[in-house]
């Protein structure tokens, strides 16, 4: 695994080597090509989601950061396989916002989110990569964009509340199959393939490039990191075992059912001509619905 090339895996990265001040310019450039402005980030905030645990549940980082306006943001960057995804980042942001204000201060204090969720697997339908979810309030019958008005240094001013309420980004790494042309797309492929490319231009990519490397850990770090890697691969080719399970049972479910279906239909079809017999002998309707067990309508259309 000596390879001068192979770089850690983002997930591992931001939840130990650029948890220090040192990396913090790794973080700030995928943060800044993400978000299209400015990030600078003022610390990385405890919680429980920032524990170094294999076992860890709420597996997030929570980043105080500083946007191209000055303001004060809170950057939750998340990474975990979870049915309730969405569900899972609801919580997230919900706690992000009130871990981080505190008690007795005004709602003014509360600070935009940006969660971020890096997807290495299947969350469900939908052709790109990238996904950007704000909240607006449209009118029901103007179709118009409601904007607030919101205290400001002392002053009312005009907001949308997407300014306010948090922003999403769902990133499907595994959706991304294309060539790398923008910093963006250099970000992904990262992301995806754990390769930087010598060319590579996008902020932050070149600190990751000399930051990231495998072979710069030392031997304690190399296992836990090999031992995080084995970990997601067994938990990868359990969920692909289950899948195929479901696939394999569903199928033999279906030609189960057709069977029976299809034994159902035939003796259906055997009652109907044994109705219709009886029907052109003459025998009452009433006798005919007894010994076949039809219905008058089946008969009346005989």
């Amino acid at each position: 695994m000596e390879n001068k090339d192979q770089y850690i895996r983002f997930d591992w990265a931001v939840k130990r080597l650029l948890r220090d001040k040192a990396n913090f310019g790794v973080l700030e450039g995928f943060l800044t090509v993400l978000i299209g402005e400015q990030i600078r980030i003022v610390e990385i905030l405890e919680s429980e989601g920032n524990q170094l645990s294999a076992e860890d549940k709420f597996n997030r980082v929570d980043i105080r950061a500083k946007n191209s306006k000055g303001e004060i943001v809170i950057i939750e960057v998340q990474n975990t396989r979870e049915l309730y995804y969405l569900e899972r980042i609801l919580y997230g942001v919900a706690k992000a916002i009130t871990e981080h204000i505190s008690l007795g201060c005004s709602y003014q204090e509360v600070k935009k989110i940006y969660s971020i969720s890096i997807l290495y697997f299947d969350i469900g339908r939908g052709d790109d990569y990238l996904y950007h979810g704000q909240n607006h309030f449209i009118g029901v019958h103007t179709h118009d964009r409601l904007v607030i008005n919101t205290k400001q240094q002392d002053a009312l001013v005009p907001k949308l509340p997407a300014e306010i309420f948090p922003d999403y980004f769902l990133i499907r790494v595994n959706e991304f199959n294309k060539v790398a042309t923008t910093p963006l797309e250099e970000w992904i492929q990262y992301l995806k393939t754990g390769i930087i490319k010598p060319d590579a231009t996008a902020p932050g990519l070149e600190e990751a490039r000399e930051k990231l490397k495998y072979y710069n850990m030392d031997a304690a770090e190399k296992h836990a990191y090999d031992e995080h890697i084995n970990a997601i691969m067994i938990q990868n080719d359990v969920l692909d075992s289950a899948k195929l399970e479901g696939r394999l049972e569903g199928r033999l479910e279906g030609r189960l059912e057709g069977r029976e279906e299809g034994k159902e239909e035939g003796e259906r079809q055997k009652q109907l001509e044994i109705a219709q017999k009886m029907k052109m002998d003459g025998l009452p309707i009433d006798t005919i619905v007894k010994y076949t067990g039809l219905t008058l309508e089946d008969i009346s259309q005989l």
